[in-house]
């Protein structure tokens, strides 16, 4: 017969409660601010500082996890679209605007350049690439015009990310009304040559380089 999971102890759940405190905390903080320092994600938060630096002892510790998790979102969302049978369009446009809704674009703006990656995050980076090159665009290239390449989907996710305003509604309506723009412009039924190829991984990879 199944058992029910074991429950946490009190402390480890306070402690699960308050990593979860500290990630949405840093998320929104960062957005606003990426050089805000680590007391500000605390006080947003409302955990001591002691409990964040238990958890994240740097702010490059706290900036890596919430890059990590950005990546883990976007191999998730791959793999819903992979599994998704209908038709390749459809599939390709609610995968863009579930990503949208996660705001990973925007993360990545804010993040970018402001911590060294580890081997592991370049590791997770080149095989959600790689899902993605190999396994996602093959699915959906159908639907879209002559000369769109994966770098495109980075770059309109990016574009999406910028529109921000004071009321979190209308942002987000907005980068939904400009990601249907975005999206037009990259349907099969565009033939006409583009200006130049797509961005190229490792243009956008240089990106996360830190900045001197």
């Amino acid at each position: 017969m199944p058992t029910d999971p074991p429950r946490r102890s009190g402390r480890a759940a306070q402690a699960a409660r308050n990593d979860k405190l500290i990630l949405e905390s840093a998320r929104e903080v960062f957005l606003a601010d990426p050089d805000a320092p680590i007391s500000a994600v605390a006080r947003q938060a409302g955990v001591g500082i002691s409990a964040l630096y238990s958890r994240y002892p740097r702010k490059e510790d706290l900036l890596r996890k919430l890059a990590t998790d950005g990546l883990a979102r976007i191999r998730e969302e791959i793999d819903a679209a992979l599994h998704d049978d209908r038709d390749p369009w459809t599939v390709f446009a609610e995968f863009m605007g579930r990503l949208v809704d996660a705001d990973v674009a925007a993360l990545t703006l804010a993040l970018a350049g402001k911590f060294s990656p580890t081997e592991d995050m370049w590791e997770l980076a080149s095989s959600t690439d790689t899902e993605m090159s190999r396994k996602l665009f093959p699915r959906v290239k159908p639907a879209l015009r002559p000369g769109a390449g994966v770098g495109d989907i980075s770059l309109v996710l990016e574009l999406v990310g910028t529109i921000k305003f004071a009321d979190p509604a209308r942002t987000h309506r907005l980068r939904h009304r400009y990601l249907v723009l975005l999206l037009d412009g990259l349907r099969a039924e565009h033939s006409e040559p583009m200006p130049g190829p797509p961005p190229s991984r490792q243009e956008i990879n240089e990106r996360w380089q830190p900045h001197g």
